[in-house]
This record gives C-alpha cells, sequence and structure tokens, in this order.
C-alpha cells in the first residue's frame, strides 16, 4: 500500500532542499506552513498579508470544507521563516497582483500547479523515496 503521509526527517529533507531552488524563502515558508497548519493547497495559496498579525504572532487562517476560521499562533521557527519571506517578498511586490501572500516570479498570486511543482522538486532534490504531494502535508 502506498504511504499517504511523509516523516518528520523526509520533512526536514524538503525544507533543506529548497535552499537549492530559486525562491528559497517563499518555497521553504510553502512547505513548513502548509505542514504546521494542516493546509489544503488552496487554503495556503489564498492566505493573504492582511491574515497575518506579525506583531501579534497569529495568522487567520479560512478552513474551506467545514468552514471553521480560526486564528492559529504562528510558531517561532515559522515566524522567522515567514520574515524571512517577507523581507524576499517585497522585491516582488511592485506590480504584484493583489496582497497575496505566495507570489508567483510574474507576480500573480501561486497557482496550485505551481505549489505541486514546488513540492515534487523539492522532493526531488531531497532524494526522498516517495513522491511528496500536498496532501502528505496534512
Amino acid at each position: 500500500m502506498k504511504r499517504k503521509y511523509l516523516t518528520q526527517e523526509e520533512i526536514e529533507k524538503l525544507l533543506s532542499a529548497t535552499d537549492r531552488m530559486p525562491f528559497p524563502e517563499r518555497n521553504r515558508c510553502l512547505i513548513l506552513m502548509a505542514f504546521i497548519h494542516g493546509f489544503r493547497a488552496s487554503e495556503l495559496l489564498g492566505l493573504r498579508l492582511s491574515d497575518i498579525d506579525l506583531a501579534g504572532r497569529q495568522l487567520y487562517i479560512r478552513r474551506l470544507k467545514n468552514g471553521f476560521s480560526t486564528c492559529h499562533p504562528l510558531l517561532p521557527d515559522e515566524y522567522n521563516v515567514l520574515k524571512s519571506w517577507l523581507r524576499a517578498r517585497k522585491y516582488l511586490e511592485k506590480g504584484a497582483d493583489g496582497d497575496w501572500l505566495f507570489l508567483s516570479l510574474r507576480r500573480h498570486p501561486l497557482s496550485r500547479q505551481q505549489f505541486f511543482y514546488i513540492l515534487r522538486e523539492a522532493g526531488r532534490l531531497a532524494e526522498l523515496t516517495i513522491a511528496p504531494h500536498p496532501h502528505m502535508l496534512r
């Protein structure tokens, strides 16, 4: 039977692999936040800058399936990774399409297909024996 999850070691390898990819700050933040909060791909990619309260170290999450939206604390490592991405993101802000947290190189909201590709490429670079997909981070 095919495994439907990633181990902690595999998650750590994925996160390390982002250092060898374009936009490592964004990709590390994507993977870490998906793992910590159990996001569905569309929930993660639907995050906006206005959903983040850095001063209060909180994140507002709109859940899609059960509709139960809530605030989650930002964990220390997550907070640091998020701040790193927000610093790098400033270079994409001019002409950006809205206040989406995760942008593509073309300054558009990151698509589900792009997220799948980023995760698959991180898995390849991490030399995982299993092909990761977003649901495995839940």
